[in-house]
């Protein structure tokens, strides 16, 4: 059965340059996007001095304004520790990066246990489904290569639910593999999201779109999706 919405994940991770005075600005622009959750990063690059090292308070500002601007949070839980800083939030759902999935294994079991949902990348895996098959876990496609280039996109699915695939975590450049992915049934599409694609602090700007380019693509998607429901 088709799902009636696409569900979009706006990537913030840290695209905040290590200046979290920027979280209200990123999450407002997030959530006026259409964008259904703003996505940070927990344990990537968090050692001390460095750009995404976020605490439990942290946290709490992020969530405070998710709050305010009626957006969902969502934070990539990529190392142990990380997970016991969310675990004192009542969060429905958590994402795992692709390095997550070969790297700490056992921890997403853990996540998984919990029975809240589960967004899951595969862009360092060959598995379709790493972890079995769950009612609360979504397998996301993914290509690991940043920026994602047209030319080097490889074994793109032709049908994501023939594939036990719920979406796409995407790093390609525009808008146009997240269209053709809800073309192919995809429910879930995972994007990265800037203020400034210019920004050279961390490569993700680049591969990352707008709030204009994120609207752009959320209006286009569901429209997509509409057709699909009617069968077309």
């Amino acid at each position: 059965m088709i799902k009636k919405d696409v569900t979009f994940i706006a990537e913030i991770g840290m695209n905040h340059n290590g200046n979290f005075g920027l979280f209200f600005e990123l999450i407002k622009q997030a959530s006026l996007s259409g964008a259904d959750f703003a996505k940070f990063q927990l344990g990537w690059r968090c050692g001390e001095g460095e750009i995404n090292r976020l605490g439990q308070d942290d946290v709490a500002q992020i969530v405070k304004c998710c709050d305010y601007h009626d957006i969902k949070p969502l934070f990539s839980i990529i190392r142990p520790e990380s997970f016991t800083i969310v675990e004192k939030f009542n969060f429905n759902a958590f994402k795992i990066a692709s390095r997550t999935v070969n790297e700490e294994p056992e921890l997403v079991k853990n996540i998984i246990a919990t029975g809240k949902s589960v967004f899951i990348s595969l862009g360092m895996t060959e598995k379709i489904e790493p972890f079995g098959k769950n009612d609360s876990v979504f397998y996301l496609w993914c290509q690991s290569k940043y920026p994602l280039h047209p030319w080097e996109v490889k074994d793109f699915p032709t049908s994501f639910q023939d594939y036990g695939l719920a979406g796409l975590s995407d790093h390609s450049i525009g808008i146009e593999l997240p269209l053709i992915a809800i073309m192919r049934g995809a429910e879930v599409i995972e994007k990265h999201f800037t203020l400034d694609k210019s920004d050279t602090t961390i490569r993700d700007h680049a591969l990352s779109l707008t709030p204009d380019e994120f609207k752009q693509m959320v209006t286009l998607g569901r429209q997509i999706k509409k057709y699909r429901l009617l069968g077309i």
